[in-house]
């Protein structure tokens, strides 16, 4: 059984064969599907998903750091008031994203560091996405270290050093489509690094591995993350599917 840590099933992208997709996704084996927010617009989708398919999918609830504008004090309204409301598996996916628009820095990192908070009070996982800001992601880091910390750094791309950082705040590694890519590096040193701290991931509809790469991204493709990894690794494609699976139950608690 493989986990997507990391999906957007919901996406406009799946639009005319989100049905086949999924059955795609199932044919190859995945089986859990966790599902990051991006911000109130997506809300009705992500539950509409959760009660197509109630026994694969988990959903989170999040602001994420492309959506943290001037109204971000409202988004974030909204995340807390729909934590009151239901449960969830993880805030995220929150963080810092300095690829768009570095003006937004100092609201990102105040909403990145209301939302630890929130998933601390819930007892919950962070799920941070990190574009061209791992020394911002750190300094917040660095800020809220304490036991109840923990969570994955989806799509890790950084380098080994960042990798034992990110793992030394109890943060697992989401490795995706990027472990395919020629010059994705990260197949270089991932196995000098435990595999207790590696989860999959697809961050579909984007990133798509090798050989669909610059195509739309599903599920379905987690299995062709899974055969290289498992080739760096050196061990089987089901070690790596059992182990991956565990340390996803490990962080979402399920």
């Amino acid at each position: 059984m493989l986990t997507d840590t990391h999906t957007h099933l919901y996406s406009e992208a799946f639009q005319e064969d989100r049905e086949a997709m999924m059955k795609r996704a199932f044919e190859q084996g995945v089986e859990r599907f966790f599902i990051p927010a991006i911000d109130s617009g997506y809300t009705e989708a992500m539950y509409a998903l959760e009660q197509d398919y109630p026994n694969h999918i988990f959903l989170m609830m999040g602001l994420h750091p492309t959506s943290v504008k001037e109204n971000y004090e409202e988004e974030l309204t909204h995340v807390e008031a729909e934590f009151k409301k239901r449960n969830f598996y993880a805030v995220g996916e929150i963080g810092i994203d300095l690829y768009w628009d570095k003006t937004t820095l100092g609201i990102q990192k105040k909403a990145f560091k209301r939302q630890i908070q929130l998933a601390k009070k819930y007892k919950l996982p962070i799920v941070i996405h990190c574009r061209d800001a791992f020394d911002e992601i750190f300094e917040v880091l660095e800020t809220e270290k304490d036991d109840q910390l923990f969570g994955i750094f989806h799509c890790f791309t950084g380098t080994f050093e960042q990798a034992q950082r990110a793992i030394s705040f109890c943060m697992k590694l989401g490795i995706g489509g990027v472990v395919t890519f020629k010059n994705g590096k990260i197949d270089q040193f991932l196995n000098q690094i435990d595999l207790k701290h590696i989860v999959l991931e697809t961050d579909a509809p984007y990133l798509s591995p090798v050989p669909h790469r610059g195509k739309r991204n599903e599920s379905s493709y987690l299995a062709l993350v899974c055969k290289k990894v498992a080739e760096v690794y050196g061990v089987s494609e089901a070690e790596i599917a059992n182990v991956t699976t565990a340390n996803s139950k490990a962080v979402f608690g399920i």
